[in-house]
């Protein structure tokens, strides 16, 4: 072979072998190009979630954040709730009610989850059932510190209550308290609500966790702003929250929306329990009441065309009766109707109405039940919710049962809930959200979560004499309700003479407090200043313990209201109110006020501790170390006395002691308790003679 043919046959070689070796490196290097460029806008998307959260870019959805003014405290983030709502500029928000990072030994803490009514519409802060229970109980357990933190929201549904209840259950709570399930469907992501994102509970928890990204965010608001270019701008302020909310006005009983809606609740609340039950943390969750007695369906669905002729004709004749008052007709005309077509709202109410005026009150509230469960427009909770809460209970051991409606019931002369204690279709009157208190106060009792003695118990009727909800809080709400009555889907034309006359200087903070003019804390320190201005103590200390229950981490509040109690001779609200503060700022001043009150109440025992106290923190320089020999001297003679009650000489010695400690009103009380028992004993008279010097 010539040599140079043989080069060239190499050389081709070299080259087959060459591109033999190198394709198998060119197939890795294309598949992983193919990976880096499937991978690459996941990547990119990862990068900018992290650039965002590292500025801080949307909103932080997290239950509690730290308080501004005390970063030992936590307080309900009020963006939490923009996570809920499709609009955010109808988001609502909560309570700030504070509550210690560390949960201190002898602290009691309470979530209470839920929606409107929860949260003491239309009266909020002290007219909400929490703080009437939060009440009771600090009055009834004094040395016991309650945290009872309020975390519902208006216009939203058990969701939301999942939601939060997933953030709570870290937060150390020993309990939960529940009331939800009127705005199934037309609180935020309601089967019927216009701020629905799904069609079931899988979509819309994914589309919820997908919110906590801001990337999401981002997206979310690009698109908002682009759609707000083109949207129509036609203002909706003519329009209650209650009726931004509804996009779905007709919801036919047992229709698949309706359906829809009971799931919705029944797998959200499982949850819910479910969450707590896992952590061994007992929830109390009510049953619902709302207004069947005296309100009518807000929509009855029509028959089919071939039922419809025959029941209108019999429906209105009914109606021409009743309003004719000829009652006996118009049941025949409406029992006719309803044997007709069964499932219309108004003509079960109707119903309802006519055999309740003949005293049966049974059969009254049975087509009460129905009318409500077939009104079209579901703004009050199907009693199948209620069914539900029940038999959920039953499926976890530390999930309780708060009968509010039996409460209710039995409280309603007729056992049928109605206008004495609704204010419109599902809103308790002050009474009612009491009632509601009282529901979850029982049932802590029955569980074994308080146990207390009939004799230190603030009982039921104590509660309702002295909750401090002031008359503006009272008017405040009636304003409210009246403006939306005249709204939709109430639509009342009220007479003239119903018109509110605003003249009283609490009329019209409660006006202004109604209309968003005034902060609820403006409108309590104006009516604070009124009263005191005017010499009126006793309403002037209803608005500071009103205070106290609004910031119960503020000592100057107690202190207040001690003040004003010594000032009325209040002596057991004086020492209670000074130790509320002395435990929150202890100083030598309270300390003294708190022994010099205790001695007055002859409680030398109770005294000694605030005693020790002033001597060790004296910066004044008071002569207490004589006060405290005759504290201990007349502790002594008291335990002597216990066990020798026949002995009067112990009793003139306790009050000789009290005379050399300088307190006039012990020494009369032993003086007086000796001359009893003997009218002529010297020593007691020496001593009385001794106060006349």
């Amino acid at each position: 072979m010539p040599k140079q043919h043989y080069i060239n046959v190499m050389n081709k070689s070299k080259k087959n072998n060459s591109s033999s070796k190198t394709l198998p490196v060119s197939k890795k290097r294309v598949f992983l190009f193919k990976v880096i460029s499937m991978l690459l806008p996941f990547l990119v998307l990862i990068l900018l979630e992290i650039f965002l959260q590292i500025f801080h870019y949307g909103n932080n959805y997290n239950l509690f954040i730290e308080y501004k003014g005390d970063q030992n405290f936590l307080v309900l983030n009020r963006d939490a709730s923009k996570k809920y709502f499709n609009n955010q500029a109808i988001a609502t928000t909560g309570n700030e009610e504070l509550f210690k990072k560390e949960k201190d030994k002898n602290t009691m803490r309470i979530f209470v989850l839920g929606e409107s009514t929860t949260i003491g519409f239309p009266y909020f802060h002290n007219g909400s059932f929490h703080r009437w229970l939060k009440y009771r109980l600090m009055r009834t357990f004094p040395d016991k510190n309650f945290e009872i933190i309020n975390v519902s929201l208006t216009a939203v549904n058990s969701y939301t209550v999942l939601g939060f209840a997933k953030d709570a259950v870290h937060y150390q709570p020993d309990a939960v308290f529940i009331y939800t399930g009127h705005n199934e469907y037309y609180g935020a992501l309601g089967v019927a609500s216009t701020e629905n994102i799904g069609g079931n509970t899988f979509m819309i928890r994914t589309a919820l966790k997908l919110r906590e990204l801001k990337l999401v965010q981002l997206m979310t608001n690009l698109y908002e702003k682009t759609v707000g270019l083109f949207r129509n701008t036609k203002s909706n302020s003519g329009e209650t929250r209650m009726q931004l909310m509804v996009a779905n006005g007709e919801i036919p009983y047992q229709s698949k929306l309706y359906k829809r809606g009971v799931e919705q609740f029944r797998s959200n609340i499982d949850e819910v329990l479910s969450i707590f039950n896992k952590e061994h943390i007992p929830v109390f969750i009510s049953n619902l009441v709302s207004n069947e007695k005296d309100l009518k369906p807000f929509i009855s669905l029509q028959a089919d065309s071939n039922k419809l002729p025959a029941f209108k004709t019999n429906f209105e004749n009914g109606v021409k009766a009743f309003n004719t008052k000829d009652f006996s007709s118009a049941y025949n005309y409406f029992n006719q109707a309803n044997n007709i077509y069964n499932t219309h709202a108004l003509c079960n109410y109707y119903l309802g109405r006519l055999v309740y005026m003949q005293g049966d009150f049974n059969q009254a509230g049975k087509y009460f039940t129905r009318a409500k469960d077939l009104d079209g427009l579901r703004f009050r909770a199907p009693e199948e919710m209620n069914e539900i809460i029940a038999k959920l209970c039953l499926k976890y051991p530390g999930a309780h049962l708060v009968d509010t409606k039996e409460v209710f019931e039995n409280w309603s002369s007729d056992h049928l809930i109605g206008d004495s204690l609704i204010l419109e279709h599902v809103h308790p009157n002050l009474t009612g959200y009491a009632l509601i208190s009282e529901a979850f106060y029982d049932a802590m009792k029955n569980e074994k979560l308080i146990t207390v003695s009939k004799e230190k118990e603030m009982s039921f009727q104590q509660l309702l004499n002295g909750m401090p909800v002031t008359k503006v809080d009272s008017l405040s709400g009636a304003y409210r309700i009246s403006n939306l009555k005249k709204s939709w889907p109430f639509n009342k034309m009220l007479l003239q003479h119903d018109s509110a006359k605003i003249e009283t200087e609490e009329e019209k903070l409660g006006w202004a407090l109604s209309s968003k003019r005034l902060s609820w804390y403006a409108a309590m320190d104006s009516l604070y200043n009124y009263y005191i201005k005017q010499d009126q103590l006793l309403p002037a200390k209803k608005v500071v313990e009103a205070l106290v229950l609004e910031y119960p981490a503020d000592a100057e509040y107690y202190e207040r209201a001690a003040m004003i109690s010594g000032k009325l001779n209040d002596s057991e609200d004086a020492i209670f109110y000074f130790r509320k503060s002395f435990d929150l700022s202890p100083s030598f001043d309270k300390a003294r006020m708190l022994f010099v009150l205790y001695f007055k109440l002859d409680r030398p025992a109770d005294a000694l501790p605030y005693l020790d106290y002033a001597i060790n923190n004296n910066a004044n320089g008071m002569k207490l170390a004589p006060v405290k020999y005759f504290a201990q001297e007349i502790i002594r003679l008291q335990k002597n006395y216990s066990n020798d009650s026949s002995n009067i000489s112990i009793l003139s010695q306790i009050a000789e002691s009290y005379f050399k400690m300088g307190n006039q009103d012990g020494a009369s009380k032993y003086i007086s308790m000796v001359l009893k028992k003997d009218s002529k004993n010297k020593d007691a008279l020496a001593l009385l003679a001794g106060f006349k010097k």
